[in-house]
């Protein structure tokens, strides 16, 4: 006998469509799928290993100029430069303003890290307390480095040195207010400072009492005294 309850029918589906598929993937399956092949397509970028690249009309920091200067003063001791394109360009690296202008006075130096050198003799002078003497005979380098700090005071005496240079460099870095250098020189030579960087309370005192003689050095004074004095005195030269 027939069951007289009706059932239920489920709607008709509108003209020209088909039932869902149970087994098809629904829409938020169907998006994931998309995001996975769009991932799978798209090429992998690695912002690790992005440099960002320095614009050269950036302004230049101390920081640069040093480097700069540093590795002007290694050309030097490379023989790739001479003692007065290392003062020419120096006076121009602590007055340039842009990364540009640095690079340009670096052009023509090998880039990366310079080569190592073994420093000559006499060379680098670093002193934090005490006194540090060169005197008598002692032959001079094109370039000396001085750096001092704390109570360290240095003298160097070039009046009975064998310098065969017709120009040397002294590159200084004078920290402390209890600093000071004393430079002693023959008469007819001469020593220029005009490069070196006075901060704070540092002072440089140099009188030439003659001009320079023909068979004279000059000494050029590159760098810094932030506190304390530099002192140049011009003596006769020993017999």
């Amino acid at each position: 006998m027939p069951d007289p309850t009706p059932h239920p029918h489920p709607p008709p589906s509108p003209a020209g469509s088909q039932p869902p598929d149970p087994a098809a993937p629904g829409p938020a399956a169907s998006s994931a799928a998309h995001e996975t092949e769009s991932h799978q397509g798209a090429p992998h970028r690695d912002e690790s290993s992005h440099e960002v690249e320095i614009s050269p009309g950036v302004r230049a920091g101390d920081a640069d100029r040093e480097e700069a200067a540093d590795r002007l003063r290694a050309a030097v001791e490379e023989g790739r430069i001479s003692v007065d394109e290392l003062v020419a360009r120096v006076d121009r690296v602590y007055t340039a303003r842009t990364i540009a202008e640095l690079s340009d006075l670096l052009a023509d130096l090998p880039t990366g890290e310079p080569p190592s050198t073994t420093p000559q003799r006499d060379s680098v002078l670093e002193l934090t307390r005490g006194k540090l003497v060169r005197d008598g005979r002692w032959t001079v380098p094109p370039l000396i480095k001085v750096g001092i700090g704390g109570t360290g005071k240095v003298r160097l005496d070039f009046t009975a040195a064998d310098c065969r240079h017709r120009e040397i460099v002294v590159d200084l870095e004078v920290r402390s207010w209890f600093n000071d250098v004393t430079i002693l020189v023959p008469r007819g030579w001469q020593v220029r400072a005009e490069e070196v960087r006075r901060q704070a309370l540092g002072a440089v005192f140099n009188r030439p009492p003659i001009p320079l003689a023909p068979d004279g050095v000059v000494v050029h004074l590159t760098g810094y005294v932030r506190a304390g004095d530099i002192w140049i005195k011009y003596r006769r030269p020993r017999p």
